[in-house]
């Protein structure tokens, strides 16, 4: 990247993001579509940083030096569950760059791989904030489905331009899910993938009931929602039914 790109500014967070979007809007794809760039929205777009002309993918930039692949801080709580429940949550890029500005970590959240349990409330600012009261939230990187965290650069390693496309148009088909049981789609995937096991009962996805419950209180048929789920991953060729309770997650 190039750090010359941000003389003048003084606010370290303005000097982050000016440097970060500048190397993005010259160098990233879009990943949802064969265009091969994605221009940057005017300052101050709301959640909004880069947009495809294309095919209007929207995407939203976190960067940092930290790499953390458990959470990444976002902004406000209530905003974010609006969004989730339009269905208007942009694409989420995080990036960490090094000290001398090299690109590290570059990781694609499609928009479509957000859930409820993907949020987490934080803690309202105390009294003598000067945003006294305000409730922002984190991503929880941990909870959503490795096969929703794409993979642009890793380890300084950047990842061919036609593989994120073809991971990308695999999971797409989740995007037809309607949003309102989307998540619950998406919590179920995750769990399929947390047992690290390509074939696997119907008595092991039962075992997580009493985590599904947490996340899903006002649900007195849990397991019947399992099903369901299994039913939808299976006719969007996540699963395949082998009979008797038995599924495999395919490739």
């Amino acid at each position: 990247m190039n750090p010359e790109i941000a003389i003048g500014y003084k606010s370290p967070s303005q000097v982050v993001r000016r440097i970060t979007e500048s190397w993005c809007s010259e160098h990233l794809y879009c990943s949802s579509c064969d265009s091969p760039r994605i221009e940057q929205t005017p300052a101050n777009s709301h959640a909004v940083d880069f947009q495809c002309l294309k095919c209007s993918a929207v995407y939203q930039l976190k960067a940092g030096k930290r790499w953390d692949e458990r959470r990444v801080p976002d902004a406000g709580y209530e905003a974010m569950m609006r969004a989730l429940r339009s269905d208007s949550v942009p694409n989420l890029l995080v990036m960490q760059y090094t000290e001398n500005w090299m690109v590290q970590n570059l990781l694609l959240v499609p928009s479509f791989f957000f859930s409820s349990a993907s949020v987490e409330k934080r803690p309202p600012l105390g009294p003598n904030a000067r945003r006294a009261g305000w409730v922002g939230c984190n991503i929880l990187l941990s909870n959503i489905a490795p096969v929703g965290k794409i993979r642009l650069v890793s380890n300084g390693s950047i990842a061919p331009v036609e593989a994120v496309r073809k991971n990308y148009e695999r999971i797409k088909p989740l995007a037809n899910v309607r949003a309102d049981i989307r998540g619950w789609t998406l919590d179920v995937l995750n769990i399929i993938q947390k047992i690290n096991s390509t074939v696997f009962d119907l008595s092991t996805i039962y075992s997580f009931e009493e985590e599904l419950s947490v996340i899903y209180p006002n649900n007195n048929n849990v397991r019947a929602k399992i099903r369901q789920q299994l039913q939808v991953l299976r006719d969007l060729n996540f699963v395949a039914f082998e009979g008797k309770g038995i599924y495999r997650l395919l490739p």
